[in-house]
Formats: C-alpha cells, sequence, structure tokens
C-alpha cells in the first residue's frame, strides 16, 4: 500500500530562534541572557528539542485497510521508530515484530533523513487491533505521561505473567554503582542537561542499553522498542533503571516486557509500589551509591554483596 505523506506543523526549530546543532535532531542552539553575579553576557547554549510525534496505525482486513491516529506524544526527535514500537508493545497492540508488516516515518520537507513528526505503523492482517481498548490515545505530554487512562485495571489486566517467574538477583554495591554509570552513558544530557534516561542492566551491573529523551515515559517506549526490534523480549534477565522517578505507567511497561527490577534514582508514587508488588516486581526507589529504599520484593537485592 502506498503511504501518502502527510501534512504537519512546523517543528519548533523553523518558528522561533532555536536552530538544530550539527547532525542531531535532538539538540538545538539558542542564545540566551546569562546573569552572572550582576552581569549580563549574551552567550550560545544547548537545549533538548522537544516536538510532537504522532503515531498512526494502518489496519484491518486486505479487502479494508483503515488508518487511525492513536497518540501524540512530546519527544525528542531520534529512535522515533523505536519510540513507536515500544509505545505500541506497552499498550498491548503489538506482540512481536510479526504483527507488523509496515514501519516508516513520514518526513517533513527539508527535514534530515529520517526524521519527520509521524510514524506509520502497518498492522498484519491477522492482528487484532481493538482501537476502543487502547488506554493512551489521547494527548499525552512529556511531562506527565499520559493524561486521561481509559482504566487503571484495564491497564493492569493487560500485562502478561512474566516477571515472578525469574530468578534475577543483584548485589548492593553493584546496584549503587548503576546511577553513576547511566550519567556516564547519557550522551546527549552531557550536552543539553535536559534528558531523561532509561537504561537496561545485567544481574553483574553493565548496563546493556540506553535511550534518553526529554519524557521519561518516551525514553523506556523507545527502549523497549529496540528491545522488540532485535527480538529480545520479554527482559526476564535484565533489571531497568530510570534517571527519574518511578510512575504507575513507567513500572506498567517494565512490567509488559517483562523485567522483573525496577530501580529509580526519584522516589515511585504509590500506584508504582502497589503495581509492582501484583507483578512480583522488585522496586527501588531513591537510588544512590550507598543507600536505597526498596518497596517490594527486597530478595532480589543481595545486601552485603
Amino acid at each position: 500500500m502506498p503511504w501518502s505523506r502527510l501534512a504537519c506543523c512546523p517543528s519548533s526549530s523553523e518558528v522561533s530562534l532555536v536552530r538544530p546543532v550539527g547532525d542531531s535532531a535532538g539538540v538545538a542552539g539558542v542564545e540566551v541572557d546569562v546573569v552572572d553575579d550582576g552581569r549580563v553576557l549574551r552567550q550560545r547554549d544547548l537545549v533538548s528539542v522537544e516536538e510532537p510525534l504522532e503515531i498512526r496505525v494502518i489496519h484491518g482486513p486486505a479487502d479494508h485497510r483503515v488508518e487511525r491516529s492513536v497518540a501524540v506524544t512530546m519527544r525528542t526527535p531520534g529512535d522515533d521508530l523505536a519510540l513507536a514500537l515500544g509505545f505500541l508493545y506497552g499498550e498491548g497492540v503489538v506482540r512481536a515484530m510479526e504483527d507488523i508488516t509496515g514501519l516508516a516515518p513520514v518526513e517533513l520537507p527539508g527535514a534530515a533523513a529520517g526524521v519527520g513528526n509521524t510514524v506509520r505503523v502497518e498492522l498484519a492482517t491477522t492482528a487484532v487491533f481493538d482501537a476502543d481498548a487502547l488506554t493512551r490515545n489521547v494527548y499525552t505530554t512529556s511531562s506527565c505521561g499520559v493524561c486521561g487512562k481509559a482504566s487503571i485495571d484495564a491497564v493492569r489486566i493487560q500485562i502478561p505473567d512474566h516477571a515472578g517467574r525469574d530468578s534475577f538477583a543483584i548485589g548492593q554495591a553493584i546496584l549503587g554503582g548503576l546511577p553513576r554509570q547511566l550519567r556516564e552513558q547519557q550522551q546527549q544530557f552531557d550536552r543539553t542537561g535536559g534528558l531523561h534516561a532509561s537504561g537496561a542492566f545485567d544481574v553483574s551491573g553493565r548496563i546493556v542499553a540506553i535511550a534518553e529523551d526529554v519524557g521519561r515515559h518516551n525514553a523506556l517506549d523507545k527502549l523497549v522498542g529496540s528491545f522488540l526490534s532485535g527480538d529480545r523480549l520479554p527482559m526476564s534477565g535484565l533489571g531497568l533503571i530510570f534517571s527519574g522517578r518511578a510512575s504507575f505507567e513507567l513500572v506498567q511497561k517494565a512490567a509488559m516486557a517483562g523485567c522483573p527490577f525496577v530501580a529509580a534514582i526519584g522516589p515511585p508514587s504509590s500506584l508504582a509500589v502497589e503495581l509492582a508488588a501484583e507483578q512480583r516486581m522488585t522496586l527501588v526507589g531513591f537510588l544512590r551509591e550507598r543507600r536505597f529504599n526498596i518497596y517490594t520484593l527486597p530478595h532480589r537485592v543481595l545486601l552485603g554483596a
């Protein structure tokens, strides 16, 4: 099926003084007034780009294909296909790459190759798509993620029973070293200081994959999407670390991906703790080198090791 180019709104870089830096779609330069001890200096600064991404799904039988917009999220451009895959996996729309027959960005005129504000995902004719069951078919923002979940109980029902059947365990000292390692691997954060990160780590404490985005939820979607495209789900032998707090939705996405262990540098929410307990996941918050809180299933943290 030929896919026509969609008309999109102009990016922020086209309507303001913000300009992309080099070949990076995720970083832009801006002129700022720096106030330093009463002096005002005009300098150039780097900021993280934030633009809307629309995810559209083509579905239905071969003789009646339908295209539907399922989400708009504010994100940092880059890894958009992985973001779309991770989002659809987290929502239970796809379970494997076999459910997808087409995946492509709709590029904006004059944009860098592969960079646009719309991604189309074509589902196989055998894939089951229930638009009414989608829990995230509303406008979202990078700061709060989803506003208007259809039903928290419906989200819980979708989660596969992965996390309770693992033997994942990690030493206390190894766990405490993860925030520093995550920070060292945040390449874009070094340039702007304005991005969240999600990282996947093994029991030795090695971070095996990382994704960054201006939105916490988008960073995790990008990470899970990369694992889906590489046929590496579920993540039963890996843990996840978040650069910020652990919200209900982040824990839900981790559970959907089959991850048994979630660690956050910030605090968890009450719903995140409840969901982690229900899904037999270990949840750690306020993670520092020598101090952290274990909220659920502490047996996966080897104290003194």
